[in-house]
């Protein structure tokens, strides 16, 4: 088997700062309702540790740079983050990315880029049309649908300026926002961010399975087709206890989030939580 002369390839470093107004705003551009004060509120703020990935956005749009992939057509095939400790409601976050990774799908290629730092560890998998055929190993299969457990159903509503929103956190990929860039990207009009509707979705299954969404240890998912701003999201939690559900979600009837996996720390008493709990799934 072949390797890709990226596999390996390191990224470099990058210090980048945050206010306590950027934590905000990507609450609010995720989905948080006004009422979530302790996400709302510089005076008693929690920062949703998804927030992080906006800040290493850096890493995948450092490679496309480089000529790794044409930044026109790749698009973001799945997300995974690991929660190492929370987020301060402002300061710095020093970041180190590399490419661990170079699937060869014949007719594409998927990247997988690593960020890490002192609070998280995060990996893009970048699915680059074109990229592939170099003969390299073609790597894990997509995963199956989740079996076993207590299935329970919930929605989450998207906005139309969500895209529009969303971009102003960092990715302003022009896919999300132009219409004829999305056609060049395969989609009929602009699409939401892969990471802006999992961020969503992670938002409302939090207080389902009695945690808070800034209490996120773990979360996993690819993206198998576009949400459009506006879109219901139908999503199905398989739950057996500890915080924690594998899941999927639909729009309209397409599937768009597979292989979800979502884990929290144990939930505070009620008396400490002030996130809305909505959609239960008690």
């Amino acid at each position: 088997m072949n390797v890709s002369p990226w596999r390996g390839h390191d990224l470099g470093t990058r210090t980048v700062a945050y206010t306590e107004r950027d934590a905000i705003l990507y609450a609010l551009a995720v989905g948080a309702p006004a009422t979530a004060l302790d996400l709302v509120h510089e005076e008693r703020l929690r920062v949703l540790p998804t927030f992080a990935l906006t800040l290493a956005q850096w890493a995948p749009d450092a490679l496309g740079a480089l000529g790794a992939f044409d930044v026109t057509t790749a698009v973001h095939g799945a997300q995974h983050l690991v929660v190492r400790r929370p987020l301060d409601p402002a300061g710095e976050l020093t970041t180190r990315a590399r490419v661990t990774e170079v699937w060869d799908k014949g007719s594409a290629a998927v990247f997988e880029v690593e960020v890490s730092a002192e609070s998280f560890v995060a990996t893009w998998s970048l699915f680059a049309p074109g990229g592939g055929g170099f003969g390299g190993e073609r790597g894990p299969a997509a995963p199956s649908r989740p079996a076993g457990g207590t299935a329970r159903s919930l929605t989450v509503d998207t906005h139309d300026r969500q895209a529009a929103l969303y971009r102003l956190l960092g990715d302003r990929h022009a896919m999300h926002i132009d219409p004829a860039a999305a056609r060049a990207a395969g989609q009929p009009r602009p699409f939401l961010h892969g990471l802006c509707a999992l961020a969503a979705t992670t938002l409302t299954l939090a207080p389902a399975l009695g945690a808070h969404p800034a209490d996120l240890t773990e979360l996993r998912a690819r993206f198998a087709a576009p949400v459009f701003p506006g879109d219901r999201l139908d999503v199905t939690a398989l739950t057996d206890g500890g915080g924690a559900a594998r899941f999927e979600a639909s729009a309209d009837g397409r599937r768009a989030l597979s292989g979800g996996l979502v884990r929290f720390h144990p939930a505070a008493p009620a008396a400490e939580r002030t996130f809305p709990k909505e959609n239960s799934l008690a």
